[in-house]
């Protein structure tokens, strides 16, 4: 038989299926009670929300294929939101929290992306994530109630198998790492990171309601990144430095063959995008529990460990 204790709070979470949610769900279910919620746009639904907390984990992802349309990023990522929030102020429900991104802001950043840059989205992704942005903005928090907005950058982790593994597959079969000449730093979130900040908002009612960026402690190189992954796997880690303008050209080529090396990929790879943590780190007082490095070798580690 299974006890509840009566002091826990309730949290509903929407998307738990999905790697972030997998992964929260772990991380809270000792201290509290997590219930999913599976939702998608329907035009006037009515959502009701009984619990403490609303965690709003579900929308679409940017899609690097390029195959969906327009509205299915607004549907899922801002009609959907509007209704779980409008849910949330209607509710008993304290803390709401939506997990953004920084593409919400902008797609490139040629310095440092702080909370008060200026968004300019590009794409579909982030253009519907600020409109949802922008929606809660626009309500008046009613008292007691806590709201966030969190906006991590790439996150990664066991269980991941995004660009990062791409770079796992190279290091593996001993392939020359062709990209050598792009010299770029960007900024990454571990995992546990994300889950431990979440926490953290749950269990202090201090901290203020507001736009948050998640970031691990300091940004690397993918040139670094390589040589990380290689001395996490034991392995002779070889950075060729072939001309940039061969690079782009293979990646367009690989746009029409459908290569693992597209335009979206190279510009997720060597792209500068450099995100500040400082005011979630300032908020919780707290540093985050897992170093760059660290959470980059935990997931290099993983992806050694689904290979067997």
């Amino acid at each position: 038989m299974t006890v509840i204790l009566t002091n826990q709070q309730r949290v509903i979470v929407t998307g738990i299926s999905g790697f972030v949610g997998l992964n929260l769900q772990n991380y809270l279910k000792k201290a509290y009670v997590i219930k999913p919620l599976s939702v998608r746009y329907l035009p006037n639904q009515k959502i009701s929300i009984k619990s403490d907390v609303l965690i709003h984990l579900a929308g679409k992802a940017h899609d690097i294929k390029k195959v969906s349309a327009p509205i299915d990023y607004y549907e899922a990522n801002y009609e959907l939101t509007k209704q779980l929030f409008d849910a949330f102020l209607d509710s008993e429900a304290k803390v709401f929290i939506f997990m953004s991104t920084v593409k919400a802001v902008a797609d490139e950043v040629r310095e440092v992306l702080y909370e008060e840059t200026v968004p300019d989205p590009k794409t579909h992704y982030g253009i519907s994530k600020n409109k949802a942005e922008n929606y809660i903005l626009s309500k008046e928090i009613p008292e007691g109630k806590r709201i966030y907005i969190l906006r991590p950058c790439m996150i990664h982790g066991p269980g991941n198998k995004g660009n990062l593994n791409l770079l796992y597959q190279i290091i593996e079969k001993k392939i020359p790492w062709p990209l050598g000449a792009f010299e770029n730093q960007r900024s990454f979130l571990s995992i546990e990171n994300l889950c431990f900040v979440v926490k953290e908002l749950l269990a202090n009612d201090s901290i203020p309601s507001g736009i948050y960026q998640v970031a691990d402690n300091k940004s690397l190189s993918t040139n670094e990144l390589i040589k990380c992954l290689g001395k996490t796997l034991g392995k002779k880690s070889i950075i060729l430095r072939l001309p940039q303008k061969v690079i782009v050209f293979l990646s367009k080529l690989g746009d029409v063959l459908h290569l693992p090396l597209n335009t979206e990929r190279l510009k997720k790879l060597t792209d500068d995008y450099v995100v500040s943590n400082r005011k979630i780190v300032a908020a919780i007082g707290k540093p985050l529990p897992v170093s760059a490095e660290e959470g980059l070798k935990r997931t290099f580690i993983s992806f050694k460990k689904q290979k067997k």
